[in-house]
């Protein structure tokens, strides 16, 4: 059994902060369970491309509004507390975060320790 908790990840390397956004990775590949399981805020005022070629990731907005806009075919979907979202092609995208997002992210496979 694994317990942890955000505070324990909280300035270790299980944080990883850019301009944009900061992931507490919560389980990563060393924990061998498959998958990787993230919380991950986004800065109010920014515009985040993505692209994930080698997962497929999914999303579950729990704080804030936004955009999500797919790149690959010029969708964009409103991003709002509730909202989940899965980029099963590998699509690429962008978040556009109008106030703060707050979200939990789960990656298959799983995320290696030190990944951006």
């Amino acid at each position: 059994m694994i317990v942890r908790t955000t505070r324990d990840i909280t300035g270790t390397d299980r944080q990883v902060d850019t301009d944009h956004w900061t992931s507490k990775r919560i389980v990563l590949s060393d924990d061998d369970v498959g998958f990787s399981y993230h919380e991950t805020t986004v800065a109010a005022g920014t515009e985040t491309p993505l692209h994930y070629p080698d997962y497929i990731e999914a999303v579950w907005l729990i704080e804030g509004h936004g955009h999500l806009i797919d790149r690959d075919n010029g969708t964009t979907h409103t991003l709002a507390p509730g909202v989940m979202y899965l980029l099963d092609r590998h699509e690429h995208h962008t978040i556009i975060a109008d106030t703060q997002l707050r979200m939990y992210c789960v990656f298959t496979p799983a995320v290696p320790p030190g990944s951006d």
